[in-house]
C-alpha cells in the first residue's frame, strides 16, 4: 500500500478557492480519490481519478466546482476547490485503491490506503 500525506487545508470564505495536495510514496495505485467527513455525517466521496486513463468522476454536490488531477513528476494528487460553500466544511482525506472491478467508485470500502486528513473550513 502506498503512503499518502495530505496538505493544503485551512479556512476560506464562501465563494473562494482552496487547493489540497496528496503526496504518494510507494507504488502508483490505479485509483486515487478524495473523501470528506463533516461532524456527525458519514464519509462522502467527492472525486475519483483513474491514474492511468485520467478518467474522473464527481458527485453532483461538487461537480463543476472541484477538480482532481495528478502530477506524475511530483507523485502528487490535487483537489482544486472553487466556489466553496459552508457545506463543504469537513476533514478531507485522500485515498488510493488498486485495480478492481468497480470502475470510478466512491465507495470507501474499495480503498485500502488513506491519508491522515486535512481540515477545510468555509466560513465568512
Amino acid at each position: 500500500q502506498p503512503l499518502l500525506a495530505e496538505s493544503g487545508g485551512g479556512c476560506v470564505q464562501p465563494g473562494g478557492s482552496l487547493n489540497l495536495s496528496c503526496v504518494l510514496s510507494g507504488y502508483r495505485p490505479t485509483y486515487m480519490a478524495w473523501f470528506r467527513q463533516a461532524p456527525g455525517k458519514e464519509r462522502e466521496g467527492v472525486a475519483v481519478l483513474h491514474t492511468g486513463l485520467s478518467h474522473t468522476y464527481y458527485p453532483d454536490s461538487v461537480k463543476g466546482r472541484f477538480t482532481i488531477s495528478l502530477d506524475n513528476a511530483k507523485n502528487t494528487v490535487y483537489l482544486q476547490m472553487s466556489g466553496v460553500k459552508p457545506e463543504d466544511t469537513a476533514v478531507y482525506y485522500c485515498a488510493s485503491a488498486p485495480s478492481h472491478g468497480y470502475g470510478l467508485s466512491l465507495e470507501s470500502s474499495v480503498y485500502n490506503a488513506w491519508g491522515q486528513g486535512t481540515q477545510v473550513t468555509v466560513s465568512s
